[in-house]
């Protein structure tokens, strides 16, 4: 039996010698792929096609068989089933509306399988006809969105969206698809928008809405005007725009909450048993598992509203009770085994319930906080290249944070504190942190921990430069922005200054290594640049003149590092080479990192000489530092509070380009056939007339 008839519905088998019987909706489709008219015989036949529940697979499976001669035959057919879907789209009677909505995905989905080294304009003429293609486009789009937009039945406009995700996600690379031309010039972003500034729909439908809204935007953005980047850009309504967020901020908390349900399970029962009885030698093997796939759909939705709305950061800030931990019951949405974590859109009970019932106990939640939280799961293990761009987009979107005024004002604002408890990656050399012992600060602070978190725990043969030095860069920008408002953070600095030193002796004992594949002068140019931040402007935003006495007993005390860093960049620099420029660079930078050695070294080992002590204590050392601050000569070094702003085109055009793809991929995988199964809709429908 061929493919095609295996797939078709079959009613019974009476006897080995007959034919099994048809589902009277395959005869139908089988009398579309003949060449006559088969409204010709049967002047009733679309009528009765709509009536006729869906075999999907069916059609999907005779489109894709159908050979290059046989297209030119059967092609009036085909724009006559595509133009006659729309028609059905208008109808009262809303069991054909469903039909021919799958229809419609069918049709799309089994037209371009088949064609997939056609160009656009082939798969358009063979799906609507090239004539008639703007006027049938336009048709169906108007009407998607009056379904959208109206207040008809909240499955049909499921079921429209999932059409949209179908259509947008036909092709791997969706700037490829040329039908999506006619999307743009028939704009359904008002109806995006409603969707999402509606408590009710934005909870049944928000999530395909903002993932559908996440693609459109990435149509070919650099190529032409893309109107949703457009109209994205300006919108300025409160309740769509933390209507937004809110969906966002409900994927991310469920991703969160199924992480920690996972790693409260692999760390109970017999497995945790099992590790105490032989040591740690299984937790690599544990938080492998732990280390699942992310949402990035979910989370390019978030970068694009970052980037491309300034209304959009007051969202961020926007405070309700936390969501990790259910003030009631949700019921979780089911995951297969082979489902990844992440990828699902969040359960219906917690979309539908955005406001949850304040409790004087629960502490206030936002946006930001799940986002955090999220990028400190997703940022532990970057060993693959998914997870590797995952961790890229958090840190880029941090990156626009950082660069903005007002995020900024948010962030240091000593008005707005939390306590953010940032996922940890498990190591052997430190005790886990306990939740409780997390004090409430401005949310800056969470930002760098979670920066100072990734840099001690990656320092590894598989070297992510690009996330290093996107990691210390957002550190800059946020010791930018203290310098000019003069904001004095109460930050345990040390932690940040002992990380950026081990990073610069995991540079040096990795050199030969490191520099057959990065520029690692360039990192090391940033690290120390940003110890001459604090020696040159610390004084302005340090909390105490005891921290900046802690600085320098840092740069003295861990002074070997910096030697040695010296003596590498200038053997580099003295010989001819690729790097002679840029290490350099990291020479002239050292100049005070170096006169402060220089100054102290002497000063601390005469005082100990004086006072016949083998080794000084960490506040005798201070002593002498704060006694000698008169003698030492520094030099004012220029551009330290200045950075190159973030822009998308051209740097990061490649990287969006491919995750793009991914995400389409992705996209295309779950809205399968399944879930545009009609049981659920005939269901709904079967008491209309």
């Amino acid at each position: 039996m061929s493919q095609v008839e295996k797939k078709a519905g079959l009613l019974r088998r009476t006897s080995s010698s007959k034919k099994p019987l048809k589902e009277k909706v395959v005869l139908m489709y089988d009398e579309i792929f003949a060449k006559e008219d088969p409204a010709k015989n049967n002047p009733r036949f679309w009528d009765e096609l709509f009536l006729m529940k869906v075999n999907l697979e069916y059609l999907e499976s005779k489109l894709e068989s159908v050979d290059g001669e046989d297209v030119q035959r059967i092609q009036d057919n085909i724009n006559s089933l595509f133009h006659h879907c729309v028609q059905a789209l208008g109808e009262e009677h809303q069991i054909k509306v469903v039909n021919a909505l799958q229809t419609l995905c069918a049709l799309f989905r089994g037209v371009h399988q088949k064609n997939k080294s056609a160009s656009g304009f082939d798969i358009i003429n063979m799906l609507m006809g090239f004539d008639k293609a703007e006027q049938r486009m336009k048709d169906l789009m108007e009407r998607l969105d009056s379904l959208l937009c109206g207040g008809g039945s909240e499955s049909l406009k499921s079921l429209c969206l999932k059409l949209l995700l179908c259509l947008v996600t036909v092709t791997d690379n969706i700037s490829q698809n040329t039908i999506l031309e006619y999307v743009m010039i028939n704009s359904i972003f008002e109806a995006i928008l409603q969707i999402l500034s509606d408590v009710s729909s934005r909870g049944q439908h928000g999530y395909d809405a903002v993932v559908l809204l996440a693609l459109l935007v990435n149509y070919r953005k650099y190529e032409s005007v893309n109107p949703y980047i457009v109209k994205l850009s300006i919108v300025d309504d409160e309740p769509t725009l933390d209507g937004m967020g809110m969906v966002v901020h409900q994927a991310l908390t469920e991703y969160n909450r199924q992480y920690k349900d996972k790693e409260e399970e692999n760390q109970g029962g017999f497995f945790s048993t099992l590790t105490s009885m032989v040591g740690s030698m299984f937790i690599a093997d544990a938080d492998e598992k732990l280390s699942v796939q992310t949402n990035e759909a979910i989370l390019l939705a978030l970068y694009e509203a970052v980037h491309l709305n300034r209304n959009f950061i007051t969202v961020l800030a926007q405070s309700h009770p936390e969501m990790d931990i259910p003030t009631t019951p949700t019921t979780p949405t089911p995951t297969t085994p082979t489902t990844p974590l992440g990828t699902t859109p969040p359960s219906l009970d917690m979309m539908n319930n955005p406001e949850l019932p304040l409790d004087p106990n629960l502490q206030t939640s936002n946006l930001l906080i799940t986002f955090l939280k999220y990028a400190s799961i997703v940022m532990q293990d970057t060993k693959d290249e998914h997870r590797l761009n995952s961790a890229r987009l958090c840190l880029i979107i941090l990156t626009c944070i950082a660069e903005d005024q007002y995020a900024d004002a948010f962030l240091h604002d000593d008005n707005m504190n939390f306590r953010v408890n940032l996922h940890r990656m498990p190591m052997r050399h430190r005790k886990k942190a306990v939740d409780k012992n997390i004090p409430s600060r401005p949310l800056v602070c969470a930002v760098l921990d979670l920066m100072v978190e990734f840099i001690v725990t990656h320092m590894m043969k598989d070297f992510p430069m690009d996330l290093y030095m996107r990691c210390v860069q957002i550190i800059h920008k946020l010791l930018c922005y203290q310098k000019k408002c003069r904001i004095r953070l109460h930050y345990t600095w040390r932690e940040l200054w002992s990380a950026l030193i081990n990073l610069l002796k995991f540079l040096l004992s990795n050199e030969t290594t490191l520099l057959a594949k990065h520029n690692i002068f360039h990192l090391a140019l940033l690290v120390v640049n940003l110890f001459n931040m604090f020696i040159t402007y610390g004084d302005t935003f340090l909390p105490t003149s005891n921290s900046y006495d802690e600085l320098y007993y840092e740069i003295v005390r861990m002074h070997q590092v910096f030697d040695n860093l010296y003596c590498m960049v200038l053997r580099v620099s003295t010989n001819a080479g690729q790097w002679k420029e840029a290490a350099s660079k990291v020479t002239h930078a050292l100049v005070n990192v170096r006169a402060i050695v220089n100054h102290f070294d002497p000063k601390i080992e005469s005082y100990a000489a004086v006072n016949h002590i083998s080794q000084l204590s960490e506040e005798q050392v201070l002593e002498v530092v704060r006694s000698n601050y008169d003698t030492l000569t520094l030099k004012l070094q220029d551009g330290l509070d200045q950075f190159e702003r973030y822009s998308e085109q051209p740097k990061e055009a490649a990287f969006f380009k491919e995750l793009v793809r991914s995400i389409s991929l992705n996209v295309r995988k779950n809205v399968s056939l399944n879930t545009l199964s009609q049981d659920v809709l005939l269901k709904e429908f079967s008491t209309i007339s």
